[in-house]
């Protein structure tokens, strides 16, 4: 026999929105682990915490008082399941503070209503609704990567996320999605924070979290970025390390670069070509620079006579 949630919230089958609300306050405070503390005070709390979440929501509501618990928990007959996506199963989070939380408000709500020694607190102005406690929820922070292109040229990100938002009638809530747009501008480097207001979940009492993405730069096969300008290795072999070469380099924007070297190339040698960096962020119109560093390739071996005649050469 599954859960009967109605009669866990001391309620019959026909209770409206509000009923379920008030008796929710009601029992949630009387059983709460601060106030009971009878052995089964916290299986009591977890119950009337997921009863709660689940008649609170319409969607939920519709399918328990339909199907029951079981076909609520278990997925709904499939015959029904097209035209409607609770088909894959309910299943609580199990945390019945972040329940009691999310409907007193405050970071630590039981203590708006009982004294440290357990006693209860009269509190005026018709409840704690109406002394207007809110809870800001911590900020989202998440990752948004871009490639190397796209901060050298710019581009818009279109990010979805599903969020919960309060229905019409302030206390139950429906999980939507929503398009948020990030208009990435040339030369924006890791660590840049792009923050939306206020756009995680909603709920009764809370301001809903700011979502806050940050730019981290993707591996790219040719380039490293140093601030603002660009590193590139080339290989090139030992004779043209000592005797010069004209290299060809392609940059971002699809350029092909060719770049004579005249100098001797030692391990420590670079090339800066000026102006062919990343775009400055401030002024997208200037760039950094790019560096160029070596790894030459030695020969594996060398007959006696080649051997002779570079030390012939090469003999200071």
């Amino acid at each position: 026999m599954g859960l009967d949630y109605y009669a866990v919230l001391e309620l019959d089958r026909g209770a409206t929105a509000d009923d379920i609300k008030k008796a929710y306050r009601k029992l949630a405070l009387k059983y709460h682990p601060l106030k009971c503390k009878e052995p089964w005070g916290p299986k009591r709390f977890r119950q009337l915490a997921e009863a709660y979440d689940v008649l609170s929501d319409p969607m939920k509501k519709g399918i328990y008082d339909k199907f029951g618990e079981e076909g609520l928990k278990g997925g709904i007959p499939l015959e029904f399941a097209s035209d409607n996506p609770w088909s894959v199963g309910y299943v609580f989070h199990n945390n019945p503070e972040k329940v009691f939380r999310e409907f007193f408000g405050g970071d630590n709500p039981f203590a708006e209503f009982f004294a440290e020694d357990g006693s209860e607190v009269l509190l005026p102005f018709g409840g704690p609704r109406g002394r207007g406690a809110l809870r800001r929820d911590p900020p989202i922070v998440r990752d948004l990567y871009v490639s190397l292109e796209d901060l050298f040229h710019g581009c818009t990100k279109k990010i979805k996320i599903s969020r919960r938002v309060m229905n019409e009638d302030g206390q139950t809530s429906t999980i939507k999605d929503k398009i948020l747009t990030i208009d990435v501008q040339p030369g924006w480097k890791r660590g840049t924070r792009i923050t939306f207001e206020k756009e995680g979940d909603q709920g009764p009492n809370i301001i809903p979290a700011d979502i806050t993405f940050v730019v981290q730069e993707k591996l790219h096969p040719r380039f490293k970025r140093i601030d603002n300008n660009l590193l590139y290795v080339a290989t090139i072999p030992l004779s043209k390390a000592l005797t010069g070469c004209t290299l060809d380099v392609w940059t971002l924007d699809g350029r092909l670069l060719n770049i004579p070297i005249n100098d001797i190339v030692d391990p420590k040698y670079y090339k800066m070509v000026p102006g062919e960096g990343m775009p400055l962020a401030q002024d997208p119109q200037r760039k950094g620079d790019l560096y160029i560093y070596f790894d030459i390739l030695f020969p594996k071996r060398l007959s006696p006579e080649v051997k002779t005649l570079l030390r012939s050469i090469l003999h200071p």
